[in-house]
C-alpha cells in the first residue's frame, strides 16, 4: 500500500478524492446529502477555517494506480498546536482490508513530526468509523446531538408569532443583514462575537480561539468568496452603542438547494437574557422563505450539554435525528507504539 502526500499543483487528485469522499458518505450518511464537488475542494485545500494542513492519499495495488482513501491532517497554527485534527475516508469497496488503521498509524507520524501530541479526529456516532475509534483505543472527548428542522412541518404564522414575542423582548436592537463573508465593516464585531461562543462546550484541554478583525477576514468566507456556497447573516445590533450583539449565520450548497446548514449562532456576554438567539433566526426563516424557495431542511448540530440553544432549536421545531456526531481524541505516541 502506497500512501503519498499529495501536491497541491496537481489538479486531478483532489477530483480523486472527491469521488472516494461521495462514495464513503452515501454509505455511510443516512440523510444529508454530500457537498459538491467545489465545496469539498475548499475543504480539502483550506480546512474549516484556513487551518494549515496535509493531505495523504492511498493508491490502490492494480495498474490504474486508483485512488482509494486519503485522509487531511489539521494542524492548528493560532490555538491548539499540540493537537492534530484528522479526517479520513475509505472507499466502501477498499474496506476491511487494515487501511483505516494504516491511516490512523501514519497520520499519527505526521502528527509526531510537527510536534502534536494529540489526535483527535470526529466520526457518525455508532458508525464503522466510531467503532474504529474505540479498537484503536480513542477516548470520547465530545457529543454533539443532531438536530433537523423540516420547514414544511412549521405551521402558517407559527414563524412569524415567535418573532414578535422576540422583538418585544429585544426592544432597543436592531437586525442587519448580508449575504457572502463578513463585510468588511463587520468584521471586527464579527470577531467579538466569535469569542462569545468560546462559552459552549468543547472538548477537554481544547482552547479558546480567539478572533480579531484580520482573522475574520482572512480565515473566514472562502467557499462563499469562491462560489461554491451561498451564506446567509442575521445579526442583532444594539441601538444605543451600534454593537453587534448576536448573530446567526445559514449555508446552503447550490447542488442541493432543499437543504441550508446552521453555522454558528451566538449572543455576546452582555446582551443575554432579551431572546436575540430567537429573533435572528425567526428572521432568517423568513428570508429563507424568499431568498432560497427549493429549502425545505435546516441541519444544525449542538453539543448535548448546550441546553440554552437547544431550547431555543427546540422552539423552533428541531428534531433529534440520528446518528450524532462524536468527536475521540487519542495521544499520539500511544498510536505510533501500537
Amino acid at each position: 500500500m502506497r500512501i503519498e502526500r499529495w501536491d497541491t499543483i496537481d489538479q486531478h487528485t483532489p477530483a480523486a478524492c472527491y469521488e472516494v469522499f461521495r462514495a464513503a458518505h452515501l454509505t455511510d450518511e443516512p440523510l444529508e446529502p454530500p457537498m459538491s464537488a467545489g465545496a469539498f475542494r475548499t475543504r480539502l485545500t483550506a480546512g474549516v477555517e484556513e487551518d494549515p494542513g496535509e493531505v495523504w492519499v492511498v493508491l490502490g495495488t492494480g495498474t490504474d494506480g486508483t485512488l482509494v482513501a486519503f485522509y487531511r491532517l489539521g494542524l492548528p497554527d493560532l490555538e491548539n498546536r499540540d493537537r492534530a485534527f484528522l479526517r479520513a475516508y475509505v472507499h466502501p469497496a477498499a474496506r476491511r482490508r487494515g487501511i483505516g488503521r494504516e491511516l490512523v498509524r501514519h497520520a499519527a507520524g505526521r502528527a509526531a513530526d510537527n510536534e502534536r501530541s494529540v489526535l483527535g479526529g470526529e466520526v457518525l456516532e455508532d458508525s464503522a468509523g466510531e467503532a474504529f475509534a474505540r479498537r484503536v483505543g480513542a477516548t470520547l472527548s465530545l457529543e454533539e446531538v443532531r438536530r433537523v428542522q423540516d420547514l414544511r412541518k412549521i405551521p402558517p404564522g407559527r414563524v412569524a408569532d415567535l418573532r414578535q414575542d422576540a422583538e418585544r423582548a429585544a426592544a432597543g436592537y436592531s437586525l442587519v443583514t448580508w449575504t457572502g463573508p463578513v463585510p468588511d465593516r463587520y468584521c471586527g464585531q464579527v470577531a467579538e462575537v466569535f469569542n462569545a461562543s468560546n462559552d459552549a462546550p468543547s472538548g477537554e484541554g481544547v482552547e479558546d480561539e480567539v478572533w480579531d478583525a484580520d482573522r475574520v477576514r482572512e480565515r473566514t468566507g472562502s467557499a462563499l468568496r469562491a462560489g461554491h456556497l451561498r451564506g446567509y447573516t442575521v445579526a442583532a445590533m444594539h441601538d444605543a452603542t451600534g454593537e453587534i450583539a448576536g448573530f446567526t449565520e445559514i449555508v446552503v450548497d447550490p447542488e442541493h438547494p432543499e437543504w441550508a446548514y446552521q453555522l454558528l449562532t451566538a449572543v455576546t456576554r452582555p446582551h443575554r437574557g432579551h431572546r436575540l438567539g430567537l429573533l435572528v433566526k425567526t428572521a432568517m426563516l423568513e428570508w429563507l422563505a424568499e431568498a432560497e424557495p427549493k429549502l425545505e431542511r435546516i441541519a444544525t448540530g449542538n453539543a448535548a450539554a448546550n441546553e440554552h440553544m437547544i431550547a431555543v432549536n427546540e422552539t423552533l421545531g428541531y428534531e433529534v435525528i440520528k446518528p450524532g456526531f462524536r468527536y475521540y481524541e487519542i495521544g499520539v505516541s500511544s498510536v505510533i507504539k501500537a
